[in-house]
């Protein structure tokens, strides 16, 4: 069986990658096929994280056993045959491809194709630049500063003061908005 893969980023919004790779693959070949799709050094530390519906992180998949003292198993990207984990079109994980800033490439099963078979993993769609695989921490940081700035100067106008004013609040207009569901 064949899986296609697509890659987005949240760093570059017209940045896509579509992976075609057997399912009896092991992750550390698709690790290798996703390096290879966008220019990124094969030597970093990176991860796979099978995720939830709203792509929260659940078992990780990584390169190396760090020797952590945890009872939970240390799943290999080498020892790990995809279909194993992945069984269902529309399955989410991530790949952390920096470790410092938690920076990743999203990922959804799109299609399997049974009685399909793939001796090596093909990029079959290749859209936009990757972000840099690594990223200024001097820079970093002073992304982080002027957020944080902005947050906090965003909350005295935004929220206004702490003071509650009954006369403020018009029930009748709360009563007439209307909400959407789907938000």
């Amino acid at each position: 069986m064949v899986y296609k893969f697509r890659l987005v980023s949240d760093e570059v919004d017209n940045f896509r990658r579509e992976i075609d790779i057997d399912a009896d693959a092991t992750f550390l070949t698709l690790r290798n096929a996703i390096c290879d799709s966008v220019g990124y050094d094969k030597n970093q530390m990176n991860s796979f994280y099978l995720c939830e519906d709203g792509w929260e992180k659940d078992k990780e998949i990584t390169l190396e056993d760090m020797g952590s003292d945890s009872s939970e198993d240390v799943y290999l990207m080498d020892e790990c045959i995809i279909s194993d984990f992945i069984e269902d079109e529309g399955q989410r994980m991530m790949f952390v491809f920096d470790y410092l800033t938690d920076r990743a490439f999203f990922i959804e099963m799109k299609r399997s194709e049974p009685g399909k078979t793939l001796q090596d993993p093909i990029c079959s769609l290749s859209m936009g630049q990757a972000p840099p695989q690594t990223v200024d921490m001097d820079e970093f940081e002073a992304k982080i500063d002027i957020k944080a700035a902005s947050a906090t100067d965003m909350d005295a106008d935004f929220y206004g003061s702490d003071e509650y004013n009954a006369d403020e609040f018009d029930p009748e207009a709360f009563d007439e908005m209307t909400f959407d569901d789907n938000l």
